[in-house]
């Protein structure tokens, strides 16, 4: 396999998705410190199936994943994937048949770590058993060389270099093989112990299950009694149930019925006021709209009645001119009358007059000069109070208009607020949902779950345990009787060997003479002996009745001789030091004897001259050798001097005391530990039976509150679902009031802004129209001051003229006197006929004065204002109809509204039931399901008045049965006949697990055959190969590797170097540069022997100087033929030597990147 790219998400600093492409043969690795180059090792080795986080350089495999930067965000995983390709079919197992492997790693931060191949998840073991034996092994990988990892090679253990020359043997896989094929035969004698055990104890337990088998067929037959009940029980429930959910659904259609007429009611009555909300608008556009069609009626006909008022002015005017022309013409006419007679008087006057002609001339210029003035001043003031008017009545008009959108926005607005406090006051009467209750709840409904299926778990746990505890006491009570009729058994022989012994001393003739000399007390010689077993019948043959000796009294032997016993009795000294017997080369039968206590004087002198022989054809060999009066004795208690045989025989009940001692003493030991073993089972039993009391208890208890607490989950179940139905009803109602709250101050909003903007325009329109009248009033002052003026002047004139004329006149009658009367009657008659032409004049412009168009218009007018008034009423009785229309709807809609509200209680109420009871029929068909229950059978077999109450007393009946029966083994009867089936069954599993030990052993020494000869010709070869390299890397000198031990699969590897000219003793002599080149001959000669798909050097170069990196870069190179080489450094002999470069940059800081050249490539642009 050749490795053809590397991609890397979120692994330590290569943060984004990063794609290494691997082309060449010789691709180098290059960058600054600390930019991440390592950690494309690092990832390469994780990838692979490394599980050691230091081997990561981390702490926890947590580390590999990206833990943020100063401008990054932590990722939450990572991964690795390596591309070979497979083209030439190298890879083990099932993929050798694709032509490209992709091997992957993800980890995530909770710790998930999962392995894929091709994309298909695998195990991790999977994948390492791609890579056993290549190289890659995740222990001994020689293909993977990190910093500081060639002098460790070369400074490792013994035990660690073997390691090495494994995986380049290819042997890893064997020994995984073979430590499974140990594991296996471990297993397989451990199963074959197990077997033994399980037999021996078949047997008891068959007799156990027997007695245990009656008692569960009585349960079985009352608990299939009350499965029939329970089940009847939950049909019952379940069909009570069904009937109810139907009562709930045809209710809850039904209320559906009605909550959907209601609202189409609602919907009808919504669409019918919007429909009169439009009509209403448009009723107030119309009515705005009408209203300035009035306000335009009323100011047309303030004009044309201002008009009118002008005309008549002007008439009052120009009659008043021509009156006064008429009084001129009369008083002209009367001074002709009187001219004759004034004449005197005039030229009187004359000389008087002379004086003030001049001033009367300029006063009379002047009053000419200045009346025009005041004429277009006046003009000017009447075109003022004409526009001042026409301005003060569009202002009155808009600000009519104003006053109605305000009156109109301050109505609406007051409709708004009430909606909103009717809004605001259903929201606050909402009921406040208890969300702290719903999640205790939820929680406690939470907890309850969790603690249902801890009693579910607990109590089939216990159910479980039953039956063991059940065995375990049969078991104990089984031993217990053995360990009694073992007791009692031993009990009854010591108690007659006790009787035996006891009878030896049971003379009657002997007890009376022994009692009066207080000698019933003594120890007899058996008593105080220990005899070598298997040598008590030679001793009783040799002592005869003397085995049964008293000791001696001391004191009391002068009274014993001179009273004669009446049988015969001995007596010993146990006080006496035995004489030291002449050195014989046949043992003594005193050497198998044991004082235990005194001295043994008194069987010295007794059989200190009886010998012993192992048997009675030694005994007849050596009886030559004895001494004279000696005996020679064999175990069967034959006695044989040199020149007699007497064989033993048992006479009297003396005969076998110390064999009946030994039995004595062992019987009393084996019945003491008998009684400590009897009492040890008897507490056991106990503590048994007191533990299976105690699980039982424990197991209804943990029934009753698996039931309570089941009870209690459907009840919180219920609650939580009406609590949070509630929840969900309130918070809907709510999110609705809110939305229409919010649409509601919007258009609140829009009002107030609305009356706010018509406040500021009335404002402006009272500033504009107080502003305006101001100014008419000024207008109208400044008019009448103009026309008082304009009079004042025109009188000024009129009386100067006249006085200029009277004053003329005077000075012509004074001049022209009486001749002059004439002149004055001719110009009196001028005088008249101007008179006349002025009242002519002023008759015209009188005539032309015509108010009837005036008239007209202004009646025109006014029947335009009054249709137009009549048009503003019924357009304002419009409006008024649309609000109280919109006003009704809206009632109805409330009144809908409010009566959808207990329809909607109701149906939640309704939901709540059928769901409560589709929550029991689900129960009941769990139940149901559960118990295995056939419901067509039991459907078929239900009384037509069963009820729930009978059927619980029917389960209380038989479950109080059932208790009666106590602790039952429900699998005795099947345990029994599988105990026997598995009786034949174990026979045959024994045999074949001894085939099997056969079987496997047989395989491990095949194995190690294999192993030893794999890896004696890998040891050859690689050591050749680094003497090789060595020499080649050094210019000469010599390496090899040397066992530690003699046999080849335990023992040790170390390695041997000298470089030329040095005669170093050990590998820790040489200095950096020589161990790192000496590791490298290693390594090499490695892969020379075993190539792997490819090979990582992490700065393996950096303690080299350039002559030795060029010797490394050349054996590189020369080996990349081969094997595909990945490097890092830093040096630049070894980056000139790589077929492709990649670069490694941290620009943004906690980030690497990649930057790769084609080394190639770059040399043919360069060269173009």
């Amino acid at each position: 396999m050749r490795l053809t790219a590397i991609k890397l998400a979120g692994f330590k600093s290569f943060v984004d998705p990063t794609h290494i492409p691997i082309v060449g043969q010789m691709v180098g690795v290059v960058g600054p410190n600390g930019c991440g180059k390592s950690n494309v090792i690092d990832a390469v080795r994780w990838v692979l199936g490394e599980s050691q986080a230091k081997q990561l350089r981390g702490e926890s495999m947590q580390d590999v994943i990206f833990n943020g930067s100063g401008t990054r965000k932590p990722v939450s995983r990572a991964s690795v994937e390596l591309v070979f390709d497979n083209s030439l079919g190298r890879a083990a197992g099932q993929w050798t048949q694709y032509a490209e492997i992709s091997v992957k790693r993800v980890l995530n931060r909770n710790g998930d770590s999962s392995y894929y191949v091709n994309n298909q998840h695998v195990r991790r073991r999977d994948l390492t058993d791609i890579f056993l034996g290549t190289g890659l092994g995740t222990k001994t990988s020689y293909a993977i060389i990190e910093q500081g990892m060639i002098s460790r090679i070369i400074e490792a253990k013994p035990d660690e270099l073997r390691g090495f020359l494994e995986e380049a043997a290819g042997i890893s896989k064997y020994k995984e093989r073979r430590r499974e094929t140990e594991s296996r035969l471990k297993d397989t004698r451990e199963n074959l112990l197990r077997v033994d055990d399980i037999r021996r104890e078949l047997t008891e337990q068959i007799v156990r299950l027997q007695t245990q088998a009656l008692v569960a067929q009585q349960y079985l037959a009352l608990q299939t009694e009350l499965k029939n009940a329970q089940q009847m029980l939950w049909l019952v429930k379940k069909r009570d149930a069904q009937a109810a959910r139907e009562r709930f659904t045809r209710q809850i259609e039904e209320t559906g019925r009605q909550i959907e007429a209601q609202t189409a009611q609602l919907r009808q009555t919504e669409l019918q006021i919007e429909e009169t909300r439009t009509a209403h608008y448009a009723a107030t556009d119309a009515l705005n709209t009408a209203q300035g069609d009035f306000y335009a009626a009323s100011a047309e006909v303030s004009r044309l009645e201002q008009n009118l008022r002008h005309l008549a002015d002007t008439r009052a005017r120009l009659a008043a001119q021509i009156h006064h022309l008429t009084e001129q013409r009369d008083s002209l006419e009367k001074q002709h009358n009187d001219m004759a007679a004034s004449l005197t008087q005039w030229q009187q006057r004359l000389q008087d007059t002379d004086a003030a002609l001049a001033d009367a001339e300029i006063e009379s210029a002047e009053a000419s000069n200045t009346l025009p003035e005041v004429e277009s001043l006046l003009a000017d003031t009447q075109r003022r109070v004409a526009d001042l008017q026409r301005e003060l009545s569009l202002s009155e008009q808009s600000h009519q208009i104003d006053e109605t959108h305000h009156q109109h926005s301050a109505k609406t607005l007051q409709q708004l607020e009430s909606r909103h406090t009717r809004l605001t006051h259903e929201q606050r009467g909402l009921p406040e949902p208890d969300r702290v209750a719903l999640g205790t709840a939820e929680a406690e409904l939470e907890t309850i779950t969790e603690t249902l299926e801890n009693l579910r778990e607990q109590t089939d746990a216990a159910q479980q345990h039953l039956p063991a505890l059940e065995a375990q006491r049969q078991q104990l009570r089984a031993q217990l009787e053995n360990v009694t009729r073992r007791l009692h058994q031993a009990e009854g022989q010591l108690a007659g060997l006790n009787k035996i012994q006891a009878h030896l001393d049971a003379d009657t003739k002997l007890d009376g003479w022994l009692n009066r000399h207080q000698l019933a007390s003594l120890p007899r010689l058996w008593q105080q002996i220990e005899v070598e077993t298997g040598w008590e019948t030679a001793l009783e043959a040799v002592l005869r009745e003397r085995i049964n000796a008293l000791a001696e009294p001391g004191s009391n032997v002068s009274s014993v001789l001179n009273d004669i016993p009446p049988s015969r009795v001995s007596f010993y000294d146990p006080h006496t030091v035995p004489a030291t017997s002449a050195s014989t080369l046949l043992p003594t039968l005193v050497d198998k004897v044991r004082w235990k206590t005194g001295q043994g004087g008194a069987l010295a002198d007794w059989i200190g001259e009886v010998y012993v022989a192992d048997t009675a054809a030694a005994a007849l060999a050596l009886r030559d050798q004895l001494p004279a009066h000696a005996q020679l004795v064999c175990p069967e208690g034959h006695i044989f001097t040199r020149h007699t045989l007497s064989f033993h025989a048992e006479q009297s009940a003396v005969q076998g005391v110390l064999a009946r001692q030994k039995d004595i003493e062992r019987l009393t030991v084996e019945t003491e530990e008998s009684a400590l073993q009897k009492e040890a089972l008897a507490e056991q039993l106990a503590q048994s039976e007191d533990a299976l009391r105690h699980a039982q208890q424990n197991l209804s208890v943990l029934r009753n509150q698996f039931n309570q607490t089941q009870q209690r989950q459907h009840q919180l179940q219920m609650d939580t679902m009406r609590a949070q139905q509630a929840l969900e009803r309130v918070t809907q109602r709510s999110a609705q009031i809110t939305a229409e709250l919010a649409e509601v101050e919007a258009l609140m909003e829009q009002e107030r802004i609305e009356q706010q903007a018509a406040s500021e325009r009335l404002h402006e329109h009272r500033t504009q129209a107080g502003f305006v009248r101001e100014h008419l009033d000024d207008a109208r002052r400044a008019r009448s001051d103009a026309e008082n003026l304009l009079n004042q002047k025109r009188e000024a004139q009129r009386l100067s003229d006249r006085k200029l004329q009277e004053i003329r006149f005077t000075l012509q009658s004074c001049d022209n006197k009486i001749n002059d009367l004439n002149n004055a009657i001719k110009l009196n008659s001028e005088n008249k006929n101007r008179l006349s032409e002025q009242l002519a004049q002023l008759g015209i412009e009188q005539a032309r004065i015509d108010e009837s168009d005036q008239q007209a218009a202004l009646q025109q007018a006014i029947a335009e204002r009054q249709a137009q008034e009549h048009a503003l009423a019924s357009r304002r009785n419009e409006l008024e109809a649309a609000t109280a229309q919109l006003r009704t709807l809206e009632e109805a809609r409330m009144r809908l509204e409010q009566g959808l509200t207990p329809l909607r209680n109701r149906m939640e109420e309704l939901r709540l039931n059928e769901q409560e009871s589709r929550l029991l029929e689900v129960q009941c068909e769990e139940q149901l399901s559960a118990l295995q229950a056939d419901e067509a059978s039991l459907l078929a077999s239900l009384e037509k008045g069963a009820k729930v109450s009978g059927l619980n007393a029917e389960i209380a009946r038989l479950g109080s049965a059932i208790e009666d029966l106590g602790a039952v083994n429900l699998a005795a009867l099947d345990e029994l006949q599988h105990a026997q089936e598995r009786e034949t069954y174990l026979i045959a599993q024994g045999d074949d697990l001894n085939q099997a030990i056969a079987t496997l052993e047989s395989a491990i020494q095949k194995i190690d055959a294999e192993t030893r000869e794999l890896l004696k010709t890998t040891f050859d070869t690689v050591n050749q190969s680094m003497s090789e390299l060595f020499t080649t890397l050094f210019g000469g000198g010599q390496a090899q590797l040397i066992l530690t031990g003699e046999e080849l699969l335990d023992a040790g590897v170390q390695v041997f170097a000298q470089p030329p000219g040095k005669k170093n003793s050990s590998i820790h002599l040489l200095s950096g540069g020589e161990k790192a080149l000496t590791a490298l001959s290693l390594v090499f000669a490695l892969f020379k022997l075993t190539p792997a798909p490819f090979c990582l050097l992490d700065e393996v170069d950096a303690p080299l100087d350039d002559s030795n990196t060029e010797r490394y870069a050349r054996l590189v190179k020369q080996m990349s033929e081969h094997v595909q080489f990945l490097f890092i450094t830093h040096n630049r002999i070894t980056m000139e030597a790589a077929h492709q470069l990649i670069g490694v940059t941290m620009q943004e800081s906690g980030v690497s990147r990649t930057v790769t050249v084609d080394l190639e490539q770059a040399a043919n642009l360069a060269a173009a």
